[in-house]
């Protein structure tokens, strides 16, 4: 069973990723997102380009990041 949460670009699919969201379609974590660009200085765009993604995808990834920040840097932590 897929659920699609309210970012379009979004999945949680249980055994796939621990049921973490990720970007629909791939097994690119929200966080693995997160981490590239924040944490490791990527922009939006070369992460799309070098994983072959959609840009909009990319940014409702963070956009999702954004929105439950305090949950996802805990389950991080």
């Amino acid at each position: 069973m897929v659920t699609t949460v309210s970012v379009e670009h979004i999945e949680m699919t249980p055994g796939v990723r621990g049921g973490k969201p990720r970007i629909a379609g791939t097994r690119i974590a929200v966080q693995d997102v997160m981490v590239m660009h924040l944490k490791m200085g990527y922009s939006l765009l070369e992460i799309a380009t070098k994983y072959d993604l959609l840009v909009a995808a990319v940014y409702d990834a963070m956009a999702y990041y954004y929105d439950r920040r305090q949950v996802i840097d805990r389950e991080m932590a």
